[in-house]
């Protein structure tokens, strides 16, 4: 390639690409450290101080967003630069979770720890993708590596079927964006978002429809949609817990992130029919979750249904396009997405991270049975999954209450006011099985053959204390941590 090509390609970008830079080092420095004996011992400082730089990265890409690079094809805005910090903080709450964790495979923590860094790098770019070929590196940089990570506990067959079951059927995920995006190429000439706004008549025919169909079926399936969902109580029960943490907030906010910039390029007739699906979403993934005992299964279906709630936002601001309030409608959108994917990472995030915590005095402690009475030997993990559990249900002083007053508030600006009743309907049902786990942990007794957990695992521990503080913080003081990002 020309050298002033390349030059004139990349200049300016260092900051906007800064984030992907400081993992992409970091990752090099892992495999270095993890290949000499004498750096072996500095391998886990290089992870935390790989995504301290980065979010310090993203969060000067929120307060001076340095606007479009790589010609075009990624932009590195405000909401780039907020949506790579839900991220990170994922990705840190992964790597604290996975701490003393693994036993069996504890030689192979370097190869885990790569993988990890690799997995954010993959979501910052989907979420600043302003082309689908941009969008599909990212997409790809993401799920590889969870494929791997999900089978990462080799010697369990439930954690290879977990990888295994993920891969296959993320392949056809690919296939399906793929499809999309050549059937889009083949009717308009270009992939590049703003290319595709601009022919949104021509994305009304039956080729643009079928291929911005196949498109939103492959987020689906990463957000875990209907119906696109029954990948993931199994591979979330299967795959090891801190990586179904990862998978759970990360990857989902990622695939929103996507669909808040391809809002312009959707019909505006396309938003009831989302919001349709949105609510069959909501209602399938809390029906799901009701009758489940194992605590990754229960929190997977309730993954499904925060994801059509999430689909709802969209729904909304695709149902506004074209009308005087569409502008201010979709403001409310990326602030809502943003929040709840927010609150979600550290709710779900840190419900699991205990989940994690705990699995280190047995395996049976993925039950909800073995947490029965908890609160008497363990009052701190107790009050944390109340927190948590509290938080997922919509639960006031939490933030995920105001992130689902803000999704429904949007659809009801969007004037999508049955489907926004409908689905606050749906959203009572998940307090059955959210006051459920509170019930047992501090209203039933202790099981007789239950012995008190002794796990300690402090890097663990402050990952729950640090989820904790994080939800309330966005429920009482949003302001505080996302400032003008929200209105």
């Amino acid at each position: 390639m020309n050298p002033e090509l390349l030059n004139e390609l990349y200049e300016g970008a260092g900051a906007a690409l800064a984030p992907l830079l400081w993992l992409t080092a970091g990752l090099a420095a892992v495999l270095i450290a993890d290949v000499f004996a004498a750096l072996k011992a500095a391998r886990p400082l290089l992870v935390p101080l790989t995504l301290a730089g980065a979010a310090w990265s993203a969060a000067s890409l929120v307060a001076e967003p340095a606007g479009a690079v790589l010609g075009g094809s990624f932009l590195a805005d405000a909401r780039t630069g907020a949506f790579a910090l839900v991220f990170l903080a994922s990705a840190a709450l992964a790597w604290a979770q996975a701490r003393r964790y693994y036993i069996e495979e504890a030689p192979f923590l370097g190869e885990h720890d790569a993988l990890l860094l690799t997995a954010p790098m993959g979501m910052i770019l989907m979420a600043g993708a302003q082309d689908l070929v941009v969008f599909f590196l990212g997409l790809e940089l993401l799920s590889i590596p969870l494929y791997c990570l999900s089978a990462f506990r080799r010697a369990r067959t439930e954690s290879v079927e977990a990888g295994l079951r993920y891969f296959v059927l993320g392949a056809f995920g690919v296939a399906l964006f793929l499809m999309g995006a050549a059937l889009l190429y083949t009717l308009t000439g270009t992939l590049g978002l703003e290319g595709l706004r601009s022919a949104r008549e021509q994305l009304a025919s039956p080729m643009g429809a079928t291929g911005l169909a196949l498109l939103l079926a492959s987020l689906f399936f990463k957000a875990g949609v209907v119906p696109f969902h029954l990948w993931v109580p199994d591979v979330y029960q299967g795959a090891p817990t801190p990586i179904t943490s990862l998978m759970a907030t990360g990857t989902k906010a990622a695939a929103f992130a996507f669909l808040l910039r391809l809002v312009p390029a959707l019909p505006q007739g396309a938003g009831m029919a989302l919001g349709l699906v949105a609510v069959v979403t909501m209602a399938v993934g809390n029906l799901g979750a009701l009758g489940q005992r194992d605590l990754k299964r229960l929190f997977a279906w309730s993954g499904i249904a925060h994801a059509g709630t999430l689909l709802l936002v969209i729904a909304g601001a695709v149902a506004a396009g074209g009308t005087d309030h569409q502008e201010a409608v979709r403001n409310a959108a990326f602030s809502a997405t943003l929040l709840y994917v927010a609150a979600y990472a550290f709710s779900a995030g840190g419900a699991l991270g205990l989940v994690a915590w705990m699995e280190a005095d047995g395996e049976e402690y993925r039950s909800l049975d073995r947490w029965q009475g908890l609160g008497t030997v363990r009052p701190g993990v107790a009050a944390g999954m109340t927190l948590f559990a509290l938080s997922l249900g919509g639960i006031p002083a939490t933030g995920g209450f105001l992130g689902k007053w803000l999704a429904f508030s949007t659809a009801v600006r969007a004037e999508l006011v049955p489907l926004a009743v409908v689905g606050a309907l749906t959203s009572v049902i998940a307090l059955g099985y959210y006051l459920r786990i509170v019930v047992d942990l501090w209203m039933r007794p202790r099981p007789e053959d239950a012995s008190a957990p002794r796990a300690e695992r402090p890097l663990a521990a402050f990952a729950a204390g640090f989820s904790a503080a994080m939800v309330l913080a966005l429920g009482i003081a949003p302001g505080l941590l996302l400032g003008r990002l929200i209105g």
